[in-house]
């Protein structure tokens, strides 16, 4: 989902729970987003997905995923914290792969905390130079947590099967909407859907054929509340065969018609 304004502002902070003013699934759907993302956990725990890597989240948790790799991030009603939005084009002092750190020293979080109170502060002030300080913020913080993730011990080597996972998550951003079924994308990975299936399984706890339908399902959402194309028009674009079939995926993951979505939104709630 778009950020506003990260075309003219580089970067801006939010509570974490206007990540999902529209319900959790904003965050814990498989998805990826069109501007980098920095979450800072300050309370409460859960599990995150990161380009096919599952790692539980907990208090202090620094989470990056850059624009269009694939995340899911499920926390607890009781989690708190804040998000960066940062524009993609902020790309020169960020990691190019998702990060997970767990920032143990207090002086390390002190120092995080420091550089995100900066730019809250900067977007107070408002003033003409607003567009080039805040530039300024969001080249510390990636240079921050570059730093920090060469002086965290190393991650565990590749597997195959994580290889495979990343090759299949970045289908998924890429080509979620061709209309390819499971078996087709494991066709062009040059695995079988069983061996797809069995490895998604084992490496993030959902099936492949899950993984797809989440993604599917996060990009319907969000165009049915987002934008005032008819249904036809939407399930098109996502390569449905048909409207009917898009009603019909709509109302058994959700348990309400596209029409009935789209009134809710209306009235945001932490729902489903």
């Amino acid at each position: 989902m778009a950020a506003p304004d990260l075309e003219r502002i580089p970067i801006r902070n939010v509570a974490l729970a206007q990540l999902t003013p529209f319900g959790p699934w904003q965050l814990n759907l498989s998805h990826d987003r069109d501007h980098h993302l920095l979450l800072w956990i300050t309370r409460g725990q859960g599990v995150a997905l990161l380009d096919g890597v599952r790692s539980g989240v907990s208090l202090h948790s620094a989470i990056f995923v850059p624009a269009h790799h694939l995340m899911a991030i499920d926390l607890g009603r009781q989690s708190f914290g804040q998000a960066a939005l940062i524009s993609k084009d902020q790309g020169e002092h960020w990691p190019d792969q998702p990060v997970h750190l767990k920032i143990r020293e207090t002086g390390k979080q002190a120092e995080l905390v420091t550089l995100l109170d900066a730019v809250n502060r900067e977007h107070t002030l408002g003033d003409n130079l607003l567009s080039q300080s805040l530039q300024s913020y969001a080249s510390l913080i990636g240079i921050w947590l570059q730093r920090y993730q060469t002086a965290a011990p190393p991650d565990s080597k590749k597997t195959a099967a994580r290889k495979l996972m990343q090759r299949y998550c970045h289908r998924l951003v890429h080509a979620y909407g061709s209309g390819e079924s499971m078996a087709d994308h494991a066709n062009a990975l040059n695995v079988t859907p069983t061996h797809l299936t069995r490895v998604c399984k084992s490496e993030t706890g959902h099936t492949a054929a899950s993984l797809l339908t989440q993604r599917l399902l996060y990009a319907a959402r969000t165009e049915l509340i987002s934008t005032p194309d008819q249904s036809k028009d939407i399930a098109q674009r996502l390569g449905f065969g048909s409207s009917a079939y898009f009603s019909r995926f709509i109302q058994v993951h959700t348990g309400q018609s596209p029409t009935a979505l789209r009134r809710a939104a209306q009235q945001p709630a932490s729902g489903s």
